[in-house]
């Protein structure tokens, strides 16, 4: 929810903070890196110190970063409030995941309580921008991050009462250093393919990605020589571990990336406001819970590694539906190709999910939830960035060929750029012409949708191919 709301109330802090264009992609992206950057460090920290004192500890931090925010008078102060929640964030699905997974030992009442918890993110997801659209109409833009503060607060007062705490018996010692080069190898992998999905392929995107990939080799090397490392590595040696990891970041490239063009599609094409927009991305919303909740009775009746085989076959399908949408009338193949590819990756990343929490012992439960919600994070960002590049390719090859001509070049420079330059460009136009640019940039725009869907669709084919083979058909694994 609280990520949702954000980019609703982007309009009304720009226009009271007066952030440069730098800060303000700073304030939307800060959060996101320090998340998927702390990740893996907090999973390990709550095996140390205990999954209930640490999401207790990010619960308060949380709620006092929220208020920050929504009190923050400058964009600086609003940034690192921003880095701070995320900070705060990466500390709660880690141990509440780690917390599911010693609370309920029997496989089923797992399964179950899992397709809970990852419908609760679908649920906020839903629910963020009525309510924070129903709160920026009525009250000034901090208005919105306030929304956390009374979650918290009930989880500060509850938590000590109702939930258990746990720890590994025998946790070792944090190791800072492991610690420092995780966030570091993840947070400039992360920016260099945000940055690629932003501007293209470059040489400082491209540094960034060999940085993190050389601070990430170097990082494996040290695990194998501690005694005691951040992420013991003879997890991935486990079936049962690494396909579910592999199958969690490449269902969620594919969901990210498409559900980022549909929202543009929905507002730059089809040309409704961002309130509308946001209404019809609820039937999505609603899809990813059903299929989450689906996933535990689906498991009673079929291997995990079929069922999540079959999940990925229904998402093929959905892309496949998102090809049919059209400049003119796209609204109907777009809702509904966005509700069944949700209906069948829901349940992967949910046993997928299930799979990686259950293939550890219960003291390492930490470690490897941080490491379940880094490779969400991880194929959120290479969907945006994967797919992004392939919509720009398509859209710039495209355009370039049937923009109007005569155009100034500035006009010209910006409708090559983004389908959304376009649009702004179209207004300093004479009407026919700027309706007739609009419509080539968006005829361009729908081509690179449909190729992107159909890039989904043979990944969900392969995906469904992989999972059913090399998990499905191979033994059990178990913890070596």
């Amino acid at each position: 929810m609280d990520l949702t709301v954000l980019y609703l109330a982007v309009p009304s802090l720009s226009a009271a903070l007066r952030p440069t264009a730098t800060e303000l992609l700073w304030i939307v992206d800060i959060y996101g890196f320090l998340l998927a950057g702390s990740l893996i460090t907090m999973g390990r920290l709550g095996d140390r110190i205990g999954r209930r004192r640490l999401l207790l500890t990010g619960a308060a931090a949380f709620g006092g970063a929220s208020v920050l925010a929504a009190f923050s008078t400058r964009p600086l102060m609003l940034i690192a409030a921003r880095a701070l929640l995320g900070a705060a964030a990466a500390t709660l699905a880690p141990s509440t995941l780690s917390l599911i997974r010693n609370m309920f030992l029997d496989p089923k009442q797992r399964t179950t309580a899992i397709a809970v918890w990852a419908a609760s993110f679908s649920a906020g997801a839903a629910i963020g921008p009525p309510i924070g659209g129903l709160l920026l109409s009525h009250f000034w833009w901090g208005s919105v991050f306030l929304l956390a503060v009374p979650t918290m607060a009930l989880l500060l007062v509850l938590g000590p009462l109702l939930l258990p705490e746990y720890r590994a018996p025998q946790p070792g010692r944090l190791d800072l250093t492991s610690a420092g080069m995780s966030v570091a190898a993840v947070l400039t992998v992360i920016y260099g393919l945000k940055e690629i999905a932003r501007t293209g392929i470059g040489w400082l995107p491209a540094l960034s990605i060999l940085t993190g990939l050389a601070v990430g080799i170097a990082f494996v090397r040290r695990q194998r020589l501690l005694a005691d490392p951040l992420i013991d590595l003879r997890l991935f040696r486990v079936r049962t571990f690494s396909l579910p990891l592999v199958a969690n970041t490449l269902s969620l490239l594919a969901a990210f990336g498409a559900s980022l063009f549909v929202a543009q599609y929905l507002q730059l094409v089809l040309g409704l406001s961002p309130w509308v927009a946001g209404w019809w991305a609820v039937p999505e919303a609603g899809a990813l819970i059903v299929g989450s909740i689906l996933a535990p009775l689906v498991v009673r009746r079929i291997r995990p590694a079929f069922a999540m085989a079959a999940g990925m076959v229904i998402a093929g399908v959905g892309f496949g539906i998102l090809t049919g949408a059209a400049t003119g009338a796209g609204l109907a193949f777009v809702v509904i190709g966005s509700v069944v590819y949700s209906l069948g990756i829901a349940p992967v990343v949910t046993l997928a999910t299930d799979m990686i929490v259950g293939a550890v012992p219960p003291d390492r439960a930490g470690a490897a939830s941080g490491l379940s919600e880094t490779s969400t994070e991880l194929g959120g960002a290479l969907g945006i960035a994967v797919l992004g590049s392939i919509v720009t390719a398509v859209y710039r090859t495209q355009v370039s060929g049937t923009i109007p001509a005569g155009l100034p070049a500035d006009v010209r420079r910006a409708a090559l750029d983004t389908l959304g330059g376009a649009v702004g460009a179209a207004r300093s136009l004479p009407p026919d012409l700027g309706r007739a640019l609009i419509h080539a940039a968006r005829e361009a725009f729908v081509l690179g949708l449909q190729v992107a869907a159909v890039v989904c669709v043979a990944l969900s084919i392969c995906l469904a191919f992989l999972l059913a083979v090399f998990l499905g058909t191979g033994l059990r694994a178990r913890w070596r």
